[in-house]
């Protein structure tokens, strides 16, 4: 029995972690598809609100297919699906670009990427899930990895609106982590990513008519380092691969594998940008980056052995306890 359990675990987490990887490059993406719609006259906010309205209209008819007609789990999921959107969604898309506005972007970015530490402290806290040692030393250990990938030569030198900015971006990353491991079970994935990008993408709009933030689009070329293409194919790959299947992706990758190894998985986004900055952009990777990614990479697996251990010992001890009851329950007469 412990055995069938621990293979069930073992499936379950290298499912995850590929669905994970695999969500993560495609978020990965988004930064120079954008940087390059930006370059070309788009305002990073119409940027994002074109991205996850467009990830919506690929969704929606997926999601109505998959309730079944069961539109009590709408009702029964609102409160969910909306937290989802106005915090996973909108709420840390519009606060990291507040952020930048007054702070350097890699500074920004890292604050943001805080967020495992969030969330394993409020699973800590909430639930009362405590982290082992193996899964602080990876997340320590993916941190630093992180901190030298983003390469913050030039020091901390940002406002304290920049801060309060991206530690709010850091509370919507964690969100998203926490929220996506939430819910009856009976609430698909797809229906969850597809309310959360809706109402995500209309928040956008009105905070952009309401002069929060600038909505600028255009129709001009976007070029990129070897080649140039028309505007509508990087808008419809950011709905497509870097919203729609990215967001559904991670959604299936933090059921299985939980919200708090999933939010260190994440970390491969960072690694992703930089890849596809390369490619796309020219922006080629320093050396101090390049032992960056392999210390995520480590820490990824150390986390991913202290969640396996975990695991383990929990089963064994629900399987403890069940055989103890069961010896010690007197037959029925």
């Amino acid at each position: 029995m412990t055995m069938l359990t621990h293979d069930m675990n073992v499936r379950r987490l290298r499912s995850g972690l590929l669905i994970a990887v695999a969500s993560a490059t495609s978020f990965g993406l988004a930064g120079s598809l954008a940087r390059g719609l930006m370059d070309a006259g788009w305002s990073a906010a119409a940027a994002v609100a074109v991205r996850v309205l467009v990830a919506a209209v690929v969704l929606l008819p997926i999601a109505v297919i998959q309730l079944r007609g069961e539109w009590q789990l709408l009702r029964r999921n609102a409160g969910l699906i909306t937290a989802y959107g106005f915090l996973a969604v909108a709420g840390t898309q519009l606060a990291y670009f507040n952020a930048v506005r007054h702070m350097e972007v890699g500074v920004a970015l890292l604050i943001e990427y805080t967020a495992p530490i969030a969330v394993i402290g409020w699973l800590w806290v909430r639930h009362r899930e405590r982290p082992g040692i193996t899964t602080v030393a990876g997340g320590l250990i993916g941190i630093t990895g992180l901190i030298l990938v983003i390469d913050l030569r030039s020091g901390l030198a940002a406002s304290w609106v920049g801060i309060v900015w991206a530690l709010a971006a850091m509370i919507g990353a964690a969100a998203y982590f926490v929220l996506s491991a939430q819910g009856d079970g009976t609430l698909p994935g797809t229906v969850l990513a597809a309310g959360g990008l809706l109402i995500g993408g209309l928040a956008l709009l009105v905070a952009g008519a309401a002069g929060l933030v600038p909505l600028r689009f255009a129709t001009n070329p976007v070029v990129f380092q070897d080649f140039t293409v028309t505007w509508w194919l990087p808008v419809l790959a950011l709905g497509t691969v870097t919203a729609a299947f990215a967001y559904v992706s991670g959604i299936a990758a933090t059921r299985l594998l939980g919200s708090r190894l999933a939010s260190f998985v994440a970390l491969f986004e960072v690694l992703a940008a930089l890849s596809f900055a390369w490619v796309l952009l020219g922006e080629a990777p320093r050396l101090i980056q390049l032992l960056g990614g392999a210390l995520i990479l480590v820490g990824v697996v150390v986390v991913r052995r202290g969640e396996l251990a975990t695991a383990d010992r929990q089963a064994q001890e629900r399987a403890e306890i069940s055989v103890a009851a069961a010896g010690t329950a007197e037959p029925s007469r």
